[in-house]
């Protein structure tokens, strides 16, 4: 496909619209620079060629142009000569010319209509890799701070599920100590009470209260304290000491 063929496609292609539709913008800006550049690069080429023609169509053309009046400035000598027939000459070629000429204009018109579009086509490629240019580094750090984004919510994402199951472990120690407490509540409603009769039975069958008092009656002498009975007899004299 020619240059001049896709001067449509070109025209009409709107770079916002394709970068809003790409799945990655990042990608498809560098690509579409590529390919802009691929079709600055053709049409540079092809303009030249273009102005080339449109320029020697048009000299053509007015160079027929001056032939055309040249035979008809002839025509007009030759008849204030008083020679018909050398006028005759000179206007039919002069008739020729013209009709040659029209040829001539519609191929300079032609060419000069290629030419500005070529111009056109070259002028609008510019200014989208210059758009382009300007938006890709934009783009380019938008997308980044956006994938950066998307990792960082992940990254919250798995936080609340390791939260989660935190607290989980929280629940299962605080029920796995209810069960150890009603175990050992169990534990102490199945023991068999206390019988206290026969507790003092045995206390009294192991001496009593008197094998101890006199155990203590010889440690006392033993570490050479007062027996009891004189502390009580000074705890009577102090009685006696406040009342007075």
């Amino acid at each position: 496909m020619s240059v001049l063929s896709r001067f449509k496609n070109i025209m009409s292609a709107n770079i916002n619209a394709l970068l809003d539709k790409a799945e990655d913008p990042a990608k498809m800006i560098d690509q579409t620079l590529r390919n802009l550049a691929n079709d600055l690069a053709a049409v540079k080429k092809e303009t030249a060629g273009v102005m080339a023609e449109e320029t020697r169509t048009r000299r053509e053309a007015d160079a027929n142009l001056v032939e055309v009046k040249k035979n008809m400035e002839m025509a007009r000598k030759a008849l204030a000569a008083g020679n018909e027939d050398h006028a005759r000459v000179f206007l039919n070629k002069k008739n020729e010319l013209e009709t040659q000429g029209v040829e001539l204009q519609k191929l300079a018109e032609a060419a000069q209509q290629n030419a500005v579009q070529m111009r056109a086509m070259h002028d609008k490629l510019v200014k989208d890799i210059n758009a382009l240019k300007s938006r890709q580094a934009t783009i380019k750090s938008n997308i980044a701070v956006a994938n950066a984004t998307e990792r960082v919510n992940k990254m919250g994402a798995a936080g609340s599920k390791a939260e989660g199951a935190l607290q989980a472990f929280d629940r299962f120690e605080k029920q796995a100590q209810d069960r150890l407490d009603r175990a050992r509540a169990l534990t102490s409603l199945n023991e068999v009470p206390r019988d206290e009769a026969q507790s003092l039975a045995d206390l009294y069958q192991g001496g009593g209260g008197a094998a101890l008092d006199d155990e203590l009656a010889a440690l006392k002498a033993e570490m050479g304290l007062a027996p009891a009975v004189a502390v009580d007899d000074e705890i009577a004299a102090l009685y006696d000491e406040i009342k007075e």
